[in-house]
């Protein structure tokens, strides 16, 4: 293959944006999706519709790939294993089943004398009865789950009763801090050990769905410094290739909290297509091709709205925008309650 071929595993906004990205760079995309309507496949060269465990489909997307991604971590790891002794998978298999388990993840973060908030391993109820000064706190399975699935608050014990928890999948329960805000870092590492860090996004979450991002955030220097060293930390530790997301939580005290690594580009990070010269798309593609890392510059002050549900609607019957907005219309079919179908940009 004289030009570039780059496999995306995933067919969400994520992989529409990696594959808007990637064309831009010249490289060509092939999108592999277990949806057959997923919204990439307006963006990307090439689209394969088949189930993760398919090994006809994988061999398909495989041999006309040079090189693999994905756009979110709950792949089957024999599949990405399986795909990585054909073609390099970037970033590495091994990263995202680490990722995957919520106890293992959090246990490497805190090997690297960095801070999580308290957890437990919990496997049947009577667990979290004897825990209960982790309350109030989060009940999350260990594996799957974002944008709040697998998530049960609880506030007191006797919460347990009325939640209905299928106790046959593992659990992880987290002890909630008395929470400030929530931040986020983007650190894209590539293979000679340079980086590009863009600043701490702060976001705002409904429903435990993102819904503002905005930079700057509205930080101390301690925290700003701090957060970007942790999040440099984790990627070197990892042996990272590629861009990924540190998620923080800030308590009332100033204390600082790893909540979770995304190992891939990051819903928050969208205003860095308008805000930066180098986006978290272009950045994620550049490393993982092994292309050459441009100095990263921030162009203006941004925040980015997600637009949920019918709230696409008015913006896709041409509504008016200032010269400082960007629409962003993912392009998916249906509409449906806390979906995520869009998102708004604006540079301030």
């Amino acid at each position: 293959m004289s030009e570039k071929h780059l496999g995306i595993i995933g067919g969400g906004q994520l992989g529409s944006l990696l594959s808007i990205a990637a064309k831009k760079l010249n490289i060509k995309t092939i999108v592999f999706c277990d949806d057959e309507n997923a919204p990439a496949q307006n963006f990307c060269d090439d689209f394969i519709f088949g189930k993760y465990n398919d090994k006809e489909k994988i061999l398909e997307f495989v041999q006309k790939v040079d090189i693999i991604t994905f756009e979110f971590e709950n792949i089957p790891f024999e599949t990405l294993n399986e795909m990585n002794k054909l073609k390099p998978v970037l970033p590495k298999p091994s990263i995202n089943r680490l990722i995957q388990h919520r106890i293992a993840e959090k246990d490497f973060v805190n090997k690297l004398n960095i801070r999580t908030t308290r957890y437990s391993s919990i496997e049947k109820k009577s667990d979290i009865e004897t825990l209960e000064d982790f309350l109030p706190g989060i009940l999350k399975t260990t594996t799957m789950g974002y944008d709040g699935k697998g998530q049960y608050p609880i506030q007191k014990i006797q919460d347990i009763e009325t939640l209905k928890i299928d106790f046959s999948k593992g659990y992880i329960l987290e002890k909630l801090v008395k929470l400030k805000k929530e931040i986020s870092v983007i650190v894209t590492r590539f293979a000679n050990n340079n980086y590009s860090i863009y600043e701490p996004i702060e976001n705002t979450h409904q429903d435990q769905i993102l819904k503002h991002s905005i930079i700057p955030a509205t930080i101390s220097k301690k925290i700003l410094d701090q957060s970007k060293e942790w999040a440099t930390r984790i990627s070197e530790e990892l042996k990272y290739i590629g861009t990924l997301c540190v998620e923080f939580f800030i308590d009332r005290n100033e204390n600082l909290y790893v909540n979770e690594i995304a190992p891939r580009v990051h819903n928050s990070g969208h205003l860095t297509i308008n805000a930066y010269n180098i986006s978290q798309f272009e950045n994620h593609v550049r490393a993982v091709c092994s292309m050459e890392k441009i100095p990263l510059k921030k162009i203006s002050n941004a925040k980015m709205i997600n637009l949920i549900g019918k709230e696409i609607e008015p913006y896709r019957q041409n509504l008016k925008l200032n010269n400082n907005e960007f629409f962003y219309d993912y392009l998916k079919k249906e509409i449906k309650e806390k979906r995520k179908m869009g998102h708004i940009t604006t540079l301030i």
